[in-house]
C-alpha cells in the first residue's frame, strides 16, 4: 500500500480542521435559538473542552521542551487569553447580529491581518501582491456587507460587523505570536496550554459578570454544547497546529480559503439561510484575495 505523503497528509488534515471550524457559527445560531446569553453559551463550550486540554497536557508532561524562559509564559498567557479567550467573545457576540454566513465571509479577513500586524510590529515587507490582495479582500467584504445591507435592515448589522472584524484581528494576532512560541513549547504543550488559559479567562468572566445558572437549559443546549467543545474547538484547535507543522501556515490559509464556503453551505442546509447572487460574488472576491495574500512563501 502506497504511503501518503506528508504534503497530503498535511492538507486532509487542514481540510477537516477548517471544515469543523467552519461549523461552529451553525452551532452557535443553534444555540441562540434557546435564548442562551453569550457568556452561557462561551462558558458551555470552555467547560466541556477544558477536561480534554488537560488530559493531553498531563500525557504529554514528560515531553522533553526547550529551555523556556518567564517571558515565553508571559507571551502564552496573553496569546491564550487574545486568541482563544476574547477573539470566540467578540466572534459570538456578533453572531447575535449577523448571519453565520456573513460571519464567517468578515472574518475571513484574518490572513490579511497578519501581514498587515507583521509589518507594524515586526517590521516585514509588504509586497505589490499583497498590496493588492488586501485591496480585492476588503472590496469582496463590502459587496457582500452591502447587499445584506438592502436585505437586512438590521440596526445592529454594523456592531455585529465591528465584534466579528475585532475577533479577526485578535485571532490574527495569536497566530503571529504563536509562530514563534509553538517549536518551544512543542505543538500539543503549546495548544493545550493556550486552549486552558482562555478557558480559564472565560470561567473568570462569567463569575465577575453574571453568576446565573446554566443548568436549567433543555437538553438540546448542552448537546450543542458538548458538539461545539469536542468538534469545533478541541479536535480542530489540534489539526490546524498540526497541519500549520506539515504545511506552513501561508499554505495552510490557502487551505483555509474554504471556510466561508463550508459554512455557507452548513447554513443554507441546517438554518435555513439563502445567500444571493451578489453576496456569492463577494464570497469570491474574497477568497480570490486571501488566496493571493497567502500564497507568497508557499514553494
Amino acid at each position: 500500500m502506497k504511503k501518503i505523503s506528508q504534503n497530503t497528509q498535511g492538507i486532509l488534515i487542514a481540510l477537516l480542521a477548517v471544515f469543523l471550524f467552519s461549523s461552529k457559527a451553525i452551532i452557535v445560531k443553534l444555540v441562540y435559538q434557546f435564548d442562551v446569553p453569550t457568556i452561557h453559551v462561551l462558558l458551555l463550550r470552555m467547560l466541556f473542552a477544558i477536561p480534554f486540554y488537560i488530559a493531553v497536557l498531563l500525557a504529554k508532561k514528560k515531553e522533553k521542551k526547550e529551555d523556556l524562559e518567564k517571558k515565553h509564559y508571559v507571551w502564552l498567557l496573553l496569546l491564550g487569553i487574545i486568541g482563544y479567550y476574547v477573539a470566540s467573545f467578540f466572534d459570538f457576540y456578533g453572531l447575535k447580529y449577523l448571519t453565520a454566513s456573513l460571519e464567517r465571509i468578515i472574518l475571513f479577513v484574518y490572513p490579511t491581518l497578519v501581514v498587515l500586524i507583521g509589518a507594524v510590529f515586526l517590521k516585514t515587507k509588504i509586497t505589490k501582491q499583497q498590496i493588492v490582495a488586501i485591496v480585492i479582500t476588503y472590496f469582496g467584504v463590502f459587496i457582500t456587507f452591502a447587499s445584506e445591507l438592502q436585505i437586512d435592515h438590521n440596526e445592529n448589522l454594523f456592531l455585529g460587523a465591528a465584534f466579528i472584524f475585532i475577533s479577526a484581528l485578535t485571532y490574527a494576532s495569536y497566530l503571529v505570536g504563536s509562530g514563534w512560541l509553538i517549536p518551544k513549547f512543542g505543538t500539543l504543550r503549546f495548544t493545550s496550554l493556550a486552549m486552558i488559559i482562555a478557558c480559564s479567562s472565560v470561567f473568570i468572566h462569567y463569575l465577575i459578570t453574571d453568576r446565573t445558572s446554566v443548568l436549567n437549559y433543555p437538553k438540546e443546549v448542552y448537546f450543542y454544547g458538548i458538539t461545539m467543545a469536542f468538534f469545533c474547538t478541541v479536535l480542530p484547535s489540534y489539526l490546524v497546529s498540526f497541519a500549520i507543522q506539515k504545511l506552513g501556515s501561508s499554505k495552510f490559509a490557502i487551505i483555509g480559503s474554504i471556510g466561508p464556503v463550508f459554512t455557507i453551505a452548513l447554513a443554507t442546509l441546517v438554518l435555513g439561510e439563502n445567500i444571493t447572487f451578489v453576496q456569492a460574488i463577494g464570497v469570491v472576491v474574497v477568497i480570490v484575495g486571501v488566496r493571493i495574500v497567502s500564497k507568497k512563501e508557499v514553494k
